[in-house]
C-alpha cells in the first residue's frame, strides 16, 4: 500500500506540475515542465553537451570526487595525528583551524573558484575541504584517546615520535 500510496503522489505532484505550466498558472520560464525536463535528459544522455558526451562529463566529476576525497583524507590524517599528538601545536593552530571549519562550504566554493578560476583545482580543493574536517576532527580525537600510559611506555623504551605515532597511535588490525 505504501509503494502504490507513493507511486499516486508522484503521478499527482509530476501531472499537476505540468499541468499548471501547461494551463499558464506557473510560469515555464521559472518552473520548467516535466516533459521538456525528460526530452533534455534523453538529448543529454543520447547526444550530450558542447562539452562532451554525459559519461565524459561524468569521468571528469569522478576524477575531481576522488582526488578531493584521497587530498582531504591524506591532509586530515596527517594533521589531525600531528595536532593530536602535539599539544602546544594544537594550541596554536586549532582555533583557526576551527574558524575555517566554520565557513559554510558554499562560501568557500565560490571563493575558490573566484581565486583559482573554472578548471579542475578548485573542485578538487571543494572536495577536499569537505572531506578534510570530517577526516580532521576525527583523527585528532582518536588520537587524543590513545592510552597515555602507553605512550610514556614506549618513549621510555626509547622510540620515536615517528616510531610512536605508527606502532601505538595508528591503530593495525
Amino acid at each position: 500500500m505504501g509503494l502504490a500510496g507513493r507511486a499516486i503522489l508522484a503521478v499527482i505532484v509530476i501531472g499537476g506540475w505540468q499541468w499548471f505550466t501547461t494551463a499558464g498558472w506557473v510560469d515555464k520560464f521559472f518552473f520548467g515542465q516535466p516533459s521538456e525536463i525528460w526530452n533534455s535528459l534523453v538529448d543529454l544522455f543520447t547526444k550530450g553537451t558542447a562539452f562532451g558526451t554525459i559519461w565524459e562529463n561524468l569521468w571528469v566529476t569522478m576524477q575531481e570526487a576522488i582526488y578531493g576525497f584521497a587530498l582531504g583524507t591524506l591532509v586530515g590524517v596527517v594533521l589531525g595525528i600531528l595536532l593530536g599528538s602535539n599539544k602546544y601545536l594544537s594550541e596554536v593552530v586549532g582555533p583557526y583551524i576551527r574558524i575555517v571549519n566554520s565557513i559554510p562550504r558554499i562560501v568557500l566554493g565560490s571563493i575558490f573558484i573566484v581565486a583559482f578560476g573554472l578548471g579542475v583545482f578548485p573542485k578538487v580543493l571543494l572536495a577536499a575541504v569537505l572531506v578534510f574536517f570530517v577526516v580532521f576532527f576525527n583523527a585528532f580525537q582518536g588520537v587524543r584517546e590513545v592510552d597515555q600510559n602507553l605512550v610514556g611506555n614506549v618513549r621510555v623504551l626509547g622510540a620515536s615520535p615517528l616510531q610512536v605515532a605508527i606502532h601505538v597511535t595508528i591503530p593495525r588490525q
